[in-house]
This record gives C-alpha cells, structure tokens and sequence, in this order.
C-alpha cells in the first residue's frame, strides 16, 4: 500500500470555523512577533476545542516557542480527535498494515493525518529526551508505512543513535 495514493478528502484546514474563531487566529498570527498570540490561540481553543486548524495553530505556536510539552499535550488532543474518526484503536501500539489496508478509500486523508500526527508526537518526545517512546512510536510508523512515506525511517535511526549514545 502506498500512503501517496489517494483522493485527497476531508482535509482538515478546509473545515470551517466559526467567524470569531477564524479571527482569533488571525488575530493570532498578526499577534506573533509582539508576543500577543497565546491569548487568541487559548480563546480560539476554548470556543472549539476540537477544531483541527485550532489545535494545529497551537501546536505551532507552542512548537517554535520550544514549549514541547505544551506542543505535544496539543497533539495528542489532535491525535485523540483524529483516531475517533476513522475508528482505530484506542492504543496506536495495536495498529496494524491490516487496519490501513482494508480501510475505506475515502479515509485515508485522514489516516495519513493520523499517521503524521503520531510521527509528531514520536518527534515531541525525542526532542524532550523520552526515547524509548519515541523509538516505540517510530518503530510502529515503519511496520505500518512499508514505503516511508510518513518519514519515519531517518527518525527512527537517529533515535536509536540517540539510545546509544546515552547508554
């Protein structure tokens, strides 16, 4: 299975927002170089707590103000809201080829979604030093994505390099 080929449907920045919370994020983004986008961002969250474009804004936010554990709180709350709808496992550890496999077509934007969100959870928590749960979660992007498409393999090696040096 190839995760490049598919339809592109049901992208989640083409979900539409209400107006105030589009312009919270707005607001957000011009807010930025002062220092004044945390407030609409938080505001935005609190009036939609399960928008994706909310939750990704955040999780860039957070992400370049090398605030990691706030950024990877935000994912999972992406990664929870993403898995409930496409059905998968409560446990990404139980995830298998098959599961992607016998999928609906029509998922499959989302499941690449699923697949680069655990990809930035894995991510998160090799910057913040908590290796074996990313080696976990990169060692499953690789048994689930033959082709690499996600890109897990490169972070899986420099996690593993990571381990032993450490060790």
């Amino acid at each position: 299975m190839d995760l490049l080929e598919f339809d592109a449907q049901d992208l989640y920045f083409e979900q539409p927002d209400s107006p105030e919370v589009q312009a919270l994020i707005v607001s957000a983004s011009e807010g930025y170089a002062n220092g004044e986008a945390e407030l609409p961002l938080l505001q935005a969250y609190l009036r939609s707590p399960e928008s994706l474009n909310v939750l990704v804004a955040l999780n860039r936010f957070y992400y370049y103000q090398h605030r990691l554990a706030e950024a990877l709180l935000i994912s999972e709350k992406a990664f929870e809201l993403i898995r409930n709808g496409i059905d998968f496992p409560a446990n990404w550890c139980e995830l298998t080829l098959e599961r992607i496999q016998t999928a609906p077509k029509e998922s499959m934007t989302r499941i690449r979604l699923y697949l680069f969100t655990l990809k930035s959870i894995g991510f998160l928590n090799m910057r913040m030093e908590n290796l074996s749960t990313s080696r976990s979660i990169f060692e499953k992007l690789v048994e689930v994505d033959e082709k690499d498409r996600i890109g897990a393999k490169g972070l899986l090696a420099l996690v593993e390099e990571r381990i032993v040096k450490v060790d």
